[in-house]
């Protein structure tokens, strides 16, 4: 079968909303974009709520190896599994005081091996600057994880004007074409890693 006529992968893609605070929006615009990913058709989507897992901040004694995992709390497994089974991330974030929500930095440092050799994007929104100085700050802790962060992502400053009572955007053009170049990266990159763990097992040195 040549390149031309192979059928395109499906990938698996986990969808997490990292703010847990009553009151936040990330809810919203996490169901935005599952609808996005959805009509791309280039991937099955599981939406991940962080509220939904209790996430202590005191972690356990560090593995010995980036291989090894740690030992987690049983309420913790599900979520471990589902983004075990990811083949690519997308992380919906607000920014907290110019960074992340502890709650998602919590979620990452309980897990190790479930980032490794996998894309991860974001979707930002806060009131300036659309979630962007998380965004940057989520680079450096995921390529710390030996995950890779693809380029473009999705911002939406002043979230609070560009959103209907409904949910839906008021203006979706731009959003939804932001969200397309996003997807596609998280899809190119996702196929590839996706094959090369396949083929060669990822070890973290």
């Amino acid at each position: 079968m040549s390149a031309q006529t192979r059928p395109r992968q499906t990938l698996h893609l986990a969808v997490v909303i990292g703010s847990v605070r009553e009151g936040r929006f990330g809810p919203v615009v996490a169901n935005w974009f599952v609808e996005q990913a959805a009509l791309h058709g280039g991937f099955t989507v599981d939406l991940i709520d962080l509220a939904d897992t209790p996430l202590p901040l005191e972690l356990p004694p560090v593995p010995p190896a980036m291989a090894a995992e740690p030992v987690r709390p049983p309420e913790m497994a599900e979520l471990t599994r589902r983004l075990g089974e990811a083949d690519a991330v997308v992380v919906v974030t607000p920014d907290y005081n110019r960074s992340f929500p502890a709650s998602l930095k919590a979620a990452i440092d309980w897990h190790y091996t479930q980032w490794q050799a996998k894309p991860i994007g974001f979707v930002g929104y806060s009131g300036g600057t659309g979630g962007i100085l998380a965004i940057e700050q989520l680079r450096q802790v995921f390529n710390e994880l030996h995950a890779h962060t693809v380029r473009d992502y999705v911002s939406f400053p002043r979230y609070y004007l560009l959103f209907g009572p409904d949910g839906s955007l008021l203006e979706p053009e731009g959003p939804d074409a932001a969200a397309k170049v996003l997807l596609d990266q998280l899809l190119w990159w996702g196929s590839v890693l996706h094959d090369a763990r396949r083929d060669r097992p990822y070890v973290a040195a």
